[in-house]
Parts: structure tokens; sequence; C-alpha cells
């Protein structure tokens, strides 16, 4: 499915067609340069986008940024992964994968979005995201470790 542009030209698409995505180039991405994906591997990265609903921007048959939305498709969201080419920030990318991701019909009427960031707080913000109203009611269950635990396994 392509989503709309929000950019003034036709140079850039938004898809979900997952085999239009290049995920080599996305997991690259995200296990060398996010900060919050570390060494994730591939067998990890690939069960991910295959139980999710995957955003992938693309330039002149180029990919350029990424967004991965883990849902139920009828209550809950969460947004994970968004990522643009380093060398294509600030070009309003992030804004067109934003704007797709909100605006998908699986994605309408939803009661929680979630997602966590360290340094985005203003683009998401544009699409309704604010900090936790009630931040005691969430937990969290976190294994740091889990990928350098996995590696050799993943390795074989």
């Amino acid at each position: 499915m392509a989503a709309p542009n929000s950019r003034n030209d036709d140079s850039l698409e938004v898809t979900t067609e997952l085999s239009r995505i290049n995920l080599d180039r996305v997991h690259d991405w995200l296990s060398r340069k996010s900060y919050w994906a570390g060494a994730m591997p591939r067998s990890v990265f690939d069960r991910a986008v295959g139980g999710s609903l995957c955003f992938g921007a693309i330039e002149r048959g180029t990919t350029v940024g990424f967004a991965r939305v883990i849902t139920d498709r009828a209550t809950f969201a969460y947004l994970s992964d968004v990522f643009v080419d380093p060398a294509r920030r600030g070009t309003g990318i992030g804004k067109t994968i934003m704007a797709a991701v909100v605006a998908h019909p699986d994605l309408q009427n939803l009661r929680l979005w979630l997602l966590a960031t360290a340094d985005a707080h203003g683009l998401y913000a544009h699409y309704g995201f604010t900090t936790l109203t009630v931040p005691g009611r969430y937990m969290e269950r976190r294994d740091a470790e889990v990928y350098q635990r996995l590696a050799p396994a993943a390795a074989q």
C-alpha cells in the first residue's frame, strides 16, 4: 500500500509493501547507527518486521527512511524504529513517514499509541504524542544484554 506524500514533490513515497523496502539497509542502520537497537541480530530484526506494520520511505528507488508499528490494529500501537538515512535528515522525510503512519487505515481510532524517544520529541508532538499522562502506571521489563547472548546462536 502506498501512503500519501506530505512533501511538495513526487520523489518520495511511503509504502508498507515489504518487498519494496530495502530491509538489508534498514537492518544495517538500526544495528549500527541507532542508539536504541544495539547490535540487533538479523534474525531478531526479521522476526520484528514480520510481526509489525512497517513503513518504508522510498526516494527514486532507494530506501531512505523506515518506521515500524507494533499493533493489534484495534486498540493499541507502539511506534518503533523510526529512522531516516543520516545523509537525508532535515529534508522532511521523517514528517512524511509520520504523516503516513498516522493516516494508515489500519491505525485509525486506536485508544493508545506509545513510543520511546531520546531526541525527537518535537517531531512526534506534531502528530499528537505527549509525555505519559500517568507515568506511574507504566512498567517495563528490560534485558539490555539479550542481543549479546543471542549473537552466537544467531550466527549459526
